[in-house]
């Protein structure tokens, strides 16, 4: 047990000291002498006697029950608590949705991204982050459990597409550059939808690779590579597999090189599946759950929580007693 305020008992309790000596040393001058003259019959009395051993011992009784009740009252101003230290530990894994931006997906993200709503939803406890990418590759989002902010920004996103299309005369061109600010940085010769370094970036968006934790990628795009890449994807999804991150391709029915596109995240451990197939949330959702959760131990925490309840309960009955032997001694 921890005071928060102990000055208080530090002040408190000499003052009390104190207090009693003194009152002590006053009464000390009375003692010698009688109050009353002719009183020796009365005090040699039996009765008398025994009425002042009573009315002595209740006194002093009095007494000790009133700085046992100072005594807890100053430790609840000092208020005492019980303090713990402790080093948080959850299982949790890392996910990141990495998604092709360039115009020859538009037509599947956002579907992508209303798919990925559902399963930031279908989760529990994992950090999550966004990455998009088209000739360079952008972190939106970096890890966190935050699902308010990610959902936020899917709608933002969402909204995004929505005025590339058709919708494009009612919603403001900020949202549309909202999406895709920073995604072509870089020398025009490199082209866009450069698949692999889009992957390899995001993989490095994860903290502390050299860490054992379970690691997921959700990767969308159409596998129609339009420049000349760092990585090609098959390079990026051995890069996934050297740091253990599994990935999960999202795709539409015009992808190109599927075949290529399925070996590269089968390699890593995942698979590949069609945007627009009706159980493409719940076998991602499974395939994640299904993965072995990983410890993280958070920094170490003090906490301190009230403990009154004991000098509380203690401070009532003394009262309480007080109140009974008041009443006695007045008797």
């Amino acid at each position: 047990m921890e005071l928060v305020y102990p000055w208080v008992l530090i002040i408190g309790i000499p003052l009390l000291i104190i207090t009693i000596l003194w009152k002590i040393k006053r009464q000390d001058k009375f003692k010698s002498g009688s109050k009353v003259a002719n009183t020796k019959y009365v005090t040699n009395m039996p009765y008398y006697k025994k009425i002042m051993r009573k009315y002595k011992f209740l006194s002093a009784t009095i007494k000790v029950v009133c700085v046992l009740t100072i005594i807890l009252s100053l430790i609840l101003f000092a208020r005492p608590v019980s303090v713990d230290t402790i080093e948080p530990e959850k299982y949790n894994r890392d996910i990141f949705l990495c998604m092709d931006i360039s115009t020859s997906v538009i037509t599947i993200n956002k579907q992508v991204v209303q798919q990925f709503k559902k399963i930031v939803k279908e989760l529990n406890g994992e950090r999550i982050g966004i990455t998009i990418f088209n000739r360079s590759a952008v972190i939106m989002v970096p890890l966190t459990d935050d699902y308010d902010y990610l959902l936020d920004t899917l709608d933002k996103l969402e909204e995004g597409f929505d005025s590339f299309g058709e919708n494009a005369n009612i919603v403001s061109l900020s949202d549309y550059y909202y999406n895709y600010a920073g995604t072509m940085e870089g020398p025009d010769e490199r082209g866009s939808s450069l698949i692999g370094d889009g992957l390899a970036s995001c993989v490095y968006g994860f903290s502390n690779l050299e860490e054992n934790r379970a690691r997921t990628i959700i990767f969308s795009t159409d596998n129609d590579l339009q420049g000349t890449p760092i990585y090609t994807l098959k390079e990026a999804a051995q890069v996934c597999k050297s740091k253990g991150v599994t990935v999960y391709g999202i795709t539409t029915s015009l992808v190109r090189n599927e075949e290529d596109f399925k070996d590269a995240m089968e390699l890593t451990g995942g698979n590949l599946y069609q945007s627009d197939s009706s159980t493409t949330i719940k076998d991602i959702v499974e395939n994640i759950n299904n993965r072995e959760k990983t410890l993280l131990k958070e920094n170490k925490k003090t906490i301190k929580t009230g403990i009154p309840q004991v000098p509380f309960i203690m401070l009532v009955i003394s009262i309480l007693v007080l109140f009974v032997l008041n009443k006695r001694v007045n008797l």
